[in-house]
């Protein structure tokens, strides 16, 4: 019997067991360029991607790490950008920053900011009013282009664990002597004793 002839509800016996192959085919197996199918969350791919021992949700990061690892609202390479919940994001998100393009555009690497792909070389743009990237933009490569939505974040996380010296400085040494750039280097602006963000 052919899928033309025989009754109606004959061909839609043969719709119902071929639709899941024809969707497979479509939507399932979408391929991106810069994107790899496989099926990971962002929280896990990062841990991986930066080696932070950081879990949970994505948006714990920014509180988990706080001691942990340097918090900072200017972007370094192996950094993690942590973004807040939102009504799009319930869970957060978390890219983890592979170039710096200019004080206000990053390249990301991340996973599942297309449901379950990893995307190599996402730009992110700083649209925040004071350039402290609390709020960014996305691209969005369905469309080829800069996402529409804005997004809200707390900050980078990482790239490296804070050493027991920036814990605890001692009574004979303080990370205000100048030395701290030596320490972390000049983009991280937050050590365990220093403000709170």
């Amino acid at each position: 019997m052919s899928l033309v002839s025989g009754t109606l509800s004959q061909r839609f016996r043969w719709v119902i067991c071929l639709a899941p192959l024809a969707l497979g085919g479509c939507g399932g197996n979408l391929y991106l360029a810069g994107t790899e199918p496989r099926a990971v969350e962002c929280a896990p791919y990062a841990r991986e991607l930066t080696g932070m021992e950081l879990g949970g949700e994505a948006y714990r990061w920014w509180d988990e790490a706080n001691g942990l690892y340097a918090r900072s609202q200017t972007p370094a390479a192996g950094a993690a950008l942590v973004f807040r919940r939102s009504w799009t994001l319930p869970a957060g998100h978390v890219a983890v920053v592979d170039k710096i393009l200019s004080a206000r555009e990053i390249l990301v690497n991340q996973a599942n900011w297309i449901h379950d792909r990893i995307s190599h070389d996402d730009e992110v743009r700083d649209v925040s009013a004071y350039n402290d990237w609390t709020l960014v933009r996305v691209w969005w490569r369905p469309t080829g282009s800069l996402g529409v939505t804005l997004y809200p974040t707390y900050g980078f996380v990482g790239p490296r664990a804070l050493a027991l010296a920036e814990l605890d400085p001692g009574p004979n040494r303080s990370l205000q002597d100048g030395d701290s750039s030596a320490i972390c280097g000049p983009v991280w602006t937050e050590m365990a004793t220093s403000r709170k963000w």
